[in-house]
């Protein structure tokens, strides 16, 4: 195993094989974590970088399995931050050292290119020197022309599995993989910096998926992954399915720090969730990026993706506070710019 990780961490690559064999490896992982936190500071030294989250919208027309926001979730109780709540979110993010912040919701009907752009156009306008990035899902690349041309600079959409057998046990027929690619692709040519990632532990993944997975990035070199555990939610077709274990999203964070030393790399939010210090271990795994949430604490308990999601009540400015002490706890510190990927 130690001549697996030195390889990949010099040549960046492994074969199916040896990949296979990292990710189901049965031994400590200190080694792994120690090679990926080793390359991690070559990069991007000790600094962490901060992204306000606003979650401003739960509506959503589409239906995925896993997903507690899912149109077909009737318990849910729906709600839209209005384009002033949004500002507010983001001048008090801004007072708190953000400089990037991320819109991110549900594919709501209400998201027209014209309303978006105005939105992008207005945080620009107030905050020129932050980063804006969309996280609102599948469009056609005219929309996302459009964002970008409003002065959008990233954007994330997890593809969720690069297997297209996977991907349909995950999300109703009229999705497909291909479509959720094309995307992606159009992202990148436009000029954004581009996000995608991955559940892990979804039902039905095997290492094969999580192979491909990793594959398919290597294809689409983004400059972001998110990856976390998948998590449960009572009121979905998954809601009795095993979630992800920590140890496994920990392994798969620091594969991915080793295949792309450059790329940021989220301690999530699920990874909390599942564990009380799962963020600091993320960090240490390899992860350069926390995601704070800015959403107003009155919406916030509605974006529940997933089952004892954290920080639902908690205000930003504790948020904040909390989050720069995690940091600062396993050796790391936070640092109050775009945060911008350093290829």
């Amino acid at each position: 195993m130690e001549q697996l990780i030195e390889t990949l961490r010099t040549q960046r690559d492994l074969s199916d094989e040896e990949l296979t064999a990292l990710i189901t490896r049965e031994s400590d992982d200190k080694d792994l974590f120690a090679a990926a936190d080793a390359v991690r500071r070559e990069h991007y030294g000790t600094d962490v970088f901060l992204r306000g989250l606003i979650e401003f919208t739960n509506v959503c027309q589409n239906d995925c399995y896993y997903c507690g926001i899912r149109k077909s979730n009737a318990q849910a109780q729906r709600y839209r931050l209005t384009q002033e709540q949004i500002l507010h979110s983001c001048e008090n993010g801004y007072r708190m050292g953000f400089r990037t912040f991320v819109l991110q919701g549900g594919e709501d009907p209400r998201n027209t290119d014209a309303w978006v752009c105005s939105m992008v156009d207005k945080i620009k306008t107030a905050h020129p020197d932050c980063a804006v990035t969309l996280s609102i899902g599948e469009q056609s690349r005219a929309s996302y022309q459009a964002y970008f041309e409003a002065g959008a600079d990233r954007y994330l959409l997890r593809h969720e599995t690069a297997s297209d057998a996977h991907y349909r046990r995950l999300h109703p027929k009229e999705m497909s993989l291909a479509n959720r690619k094309r995307c992606l692709f159009d992202l990148k040519e436009i000029g954004y910096q581009v996000g995608a990632g991955f559940m892990v532990g979804s039902p039905w993944q095997t290492p094969k998926e999580l192979v491909a997975d990793l594959r398919f990035l290597q294809e689409l070199q983004p400059d972001m992954i998110g990856i976390g555990p998948f998590i449960p939610h009572h009121e979905t077709p998954f809601a009795d399915k095993q979630p992800g274990t920590l140890e496994l999203t920990l392994r798969m964070l620091s594969i991915l720090r080793l295949l792309f030393p450059y790329v940021l790399l989220p301690a999530t939010t699920a990874l909390g969730t599942i564990s009380p210090i799962g963020r600091e271990l993320g960090l240490k795994a390899g992860a350069n990026v926390m995601m704070p949430n800015l959403t107003p604490t009155d919406a916030r308990k509605h974006y529940d993706l997933y089952d004892n999601k954290i920080c639902m009540d908690e205000e930003a400015a504790k948020c904040r506070l909390c989050q720069e002490g995690r940091v600062r706890s396993v050796g790391y510190q936070i640092v109050s710019d775009r945060g911008d990927v350093r290829r």
